[in-house]
């Protein structure tokens, strides 16, 4: 500690590329390093040293050059980084002992020197960095603490400090010897009368990370969380702790992302011990780790504790045991027993506590999903057992990959609890002739209660979604995610959201507009009801206006005669979009005192339920195997049946379009091209039909060779 230090070394370091506030964001390596010994209790200065340091790669940027005056020439016959650092220590421990004094602090007029230039480039170089690097002070932070109406400390400069307390700069020597004089003069000043200052803010470098759990009622401050892009997949928590190389972790605070196969994305959210080192992170976008680049980017709280949060008893349990090196297994068989995994791992790698130290992934009612979780207890034992990579256990080949607690939690979570809004939201079992409005799809209205996404990212899926939406996801209602579909079946980039009341909905558009999701903004706008409906249906909504969607078929267009009839509104129901695959069944015609000897095909009289066949459609998340292709039907309302059928036939069929039929009306979809009629009739020989009420609709768009009547849809 500083307070019980006999000496300070006032340090200054730069690199070959950016220097001053930008220093380590570049990473480039560091080309020289200037130091003093300042005698804390004598008050006096031992000799400045100043050596330069031969960096791999002997190039300077122009700025670099400009800033420091250093040329290639300077540094071409430098020792490396490890023999400088090697006679750091030597000289500092040397003149320290001479002094008659036994410790030592580091002292720096910025902690970027420390944090993000020697620890990263030492961590790539797999250096080990001398016990005295893990601890300094900063002597802005002192001073601010001395002269607290100096202003903050994260504005203060080696001038301003020194014209605070009315001393001149140094400003005639070279670069590092300047900075170094001036943070020793004015060290000096503030160990002086009248200020008599005491160096305790001592800041420490973690020497390694420690993992562990994190409770799902535990705050997460969103300002100590990023996100981390483009891992390798191998990557573990320690792999991305070394990457942040220089700043502390929170403990546990490595969650890696996981896709909806319960794979890794190549992503990780990271929380820090406070917001300074989150914003230091930050500054290491696109720094490399091996051959990729890695992007950093802001997240929140919230999304932290949705990967890594967790309650459940057993991970804890599991997790308990301190200092275990944890290994995941995938593909294993569903009846593998405990046993059957420590034969297959063998007495080479012995799992800790044998079966205590496994742990299967199960489904909530008990069913097994093929993953588990080992825990070795050096690792020696975890690289014997990676070296079971896709060998087979039964007649399954296993992956092993190194694995996090944050990861147990998260796969844990990801199997064994429900999702924040269901993925299926459940079907009618009974037909009904008019379906009423389903609570996910609401009926026309001008509430302006959605939100209307726009420029999604084509892979997003509801996760992304709610974790874009952060704290306001507690406003959307039940089943109120909507994507929309383009015609064949592909995400749009376009998704609608029913929120609760008017407000959260505005609320939501102020906040998220122009938030970015996976590299792209989005754009956010508050939307009514009607206006989700419409586009829903296949409309459009644009900046020329909302347009109701188009109808391309004449024979099938909603009759004009029907407008006069009164009848209650009704909505396509998920049912009617997404119903499964009927095979056609004879249906002989049925007359009972109640309704009309024919049954009619009837359309719904509201302009924006209107759909045709080459519609864009909507998709519950996640998508249904098939997506809705074609027109609903629905059985007329009685007062419309009778009217309809008291015409002659002919004027009837003058009146309206639309064909009354014995059965119900039937669309054959995945017709080969060189369909004829007589193939049709041929189809459904054995079945009632009338031979002039017939009508080839629309053809696939892949022909098949074979007609199956699994390919009819009955509606």
């Amino acid at each position: 500690m500083a307070s019980h230090s006999d000496t300070l070394v006032v340090f200054f370091g730069a690199t070959a590329g950016e220097n001053g506030g930008k220093l380590g964001s570049d990473e480039r390596e560091i080309i020289l390093l200037v130091w003093q010994i300042v005698d804390l209790h004598e008050k006096k200065v031992g000799k400045l040293h100043k050596c330069f340091v031969k960096p791999d790669t002997l190039e300077l940027t122009d700025q670099c050059k400009e800033e420091t005056g250093l040329t290639v020439d300077d540094i071409v016959k430098a020792e490396p980084l490890d023999k400088v650092l090697q006679q750091f220590q030597q000289s500092v421990s040397s003149e320290v002992k001479c002094l008659g004094r036994t410790t030592y602090t580091l002292c720096v007029d910025s902690p970027l020197v420390i944090r993000q230039a020697l620890h990263p480039e030492a961590s790539k170089k797999n250096l080990v960095l001398p016990e005295c690097f893990f601890s300094f002070v900063d002597v802005r932070k002192e001073f601010h603490k001395c002269c607290p109406n100096a202003g903050p400390a994260q504005k203060l400069t080696l001038t301003s400090m020194l014209e605070y307390v009315g001393l001149p700069a140094v400003s005639e020597e070279s670069i590092g010897v300047r900075e170094v004089r001036n943070m020793v003069q004015l060290t000096l000043c503030i160990l002086a009368e009248p200020h008599n200052h005491k160096f305790s803010c001592v800041e420490t470098v973690n020497y390694k990370f420690d993992s562990g759990t994190c409770s799902k009622t535990e705050p997460v401050d969103s300002e100590t969380v990023i996100r981390a892009r483009g891992l390798p997949w191998q990557s573990s928590d320690q792999d991305i702790a070394r990457f942040f190389k220089g700043l502390n972790i929170a403990k546990g605070g490595v969650a890696l992302c996981l896709n909806a196969q319960g794979r890794r994305n190549g992503e990780a959210l990271v929380r820090f011990i406070n917001s300074e080192h989150r914003d230091l992170a930050l500054e290491r976008h696109k720094h490399h780790m091996g051959s990729r680049y890695i992007e950093v980017y802001k997240a929140t709280g919230e999304e932290f504790l949705k990967i890594a949060g967790g309650t459940s008893n057993e991970v804890a349990q599991f997790l308990s045991k301190e200092n275990q090196v944890i290994i995941r297994m995938r593909g294993l068989p569903f009846t593998a027993t405990p046993q059957e995994v420590l034969a297959f791992l063998g007495p080479e790698s012995p799992v800790t506590d044998g079966t205590e130290g496994l742990l299967f992934v199960k489904y909530p009612d008990g069913r097994p999903t093929g993953d588990a979780f080992v825990l070795f207890s050096c690792e020696e034992y975890a690289q014997n057992a990676l070296k079971k990579h896709k060998q087979i256990l039964g007649k399954r080949y296993i992956e092993l990959f190194r694995s996090t607690a944050a990861e147990v939690q998260q796969v844990l979570n990801r199997y064994m609890s429900t999702p924040l809004i269901s993925t299926l939201p459940p079907s009618p079992i009974v037909p009904v002739p008019v379906l009423t409005t389903p609570p996910f799809l609401p009926a026309a209205s001008s509430t302006r209660d959605c939100v209307r996404l726009r420029g999604l990212p084509y892979t997003a899926g509801i996760e992304d979604i709610l974790e874009f939406m952060g704290e306001h996801t507690v406003d959307i209602k039940p089943h109120g995610v909507h994507m929309v579909l383009n015609q064949q079946g592909r995400p749009s980039g376009d998704a609608f959201i029913q929120m609760k009341s008017p407000d959260k909905a505005f609320m939501v558009a102020q906040k998220c507009h122009k938030k970015t999701m996976k590299d792209r903004y989005v754009e956010v706008f508050q939307c009514s009801t009607e206006e989700m409906s419409i586009v829903l249906m296949g409309g459009t909504l644009n900046r020329s206006g909302l347009s109701p969607p188009p109808c391309k078929l004449p024979c099938l267009s909603p009759p004009t005669a029907y407008a006069a009839f009164p009848t209650p509104p009704a909505i396509l129901s998920e049912a009617a979009l997404y119903q499964p695959p009927l095979l056609a069944a004879p249906r002989p015609p049925q007359t009972t005192a109640h309704s009309p000897a024919h049954t009619l095909a009837y359309y719904p009289p509201q302009p924006h339920l209107y759909m045709n066949m080459n519609m864009n459609y909507t998709a519950y998340y996640p998508s249904p195997p098939v997506s809705p292709s074609t027109v609903g039907y629905f059985a007329a309302p009685p007062a419309v049946a009778a009217a309809v059928a008291a015409q002659p036939h002919h004027a009837a069929a003058a009146a309206s379009p639309v064909l009354p039929q014995p059965g119900a009306l039937v669309r054959m979809q995945g017709l080969p091209y060189n369909t004829g009629v007589k193939d049709i009739l041929s189809f459904f020989q054995g079945y009632q039909y009338a031979p002039d009420e017939y009508s080839v609709v629309q053809m696939s768009e892949q022909a098949r060779s074979l007609i199956q009547p699994k390919e009819w849809l009955c509606l």
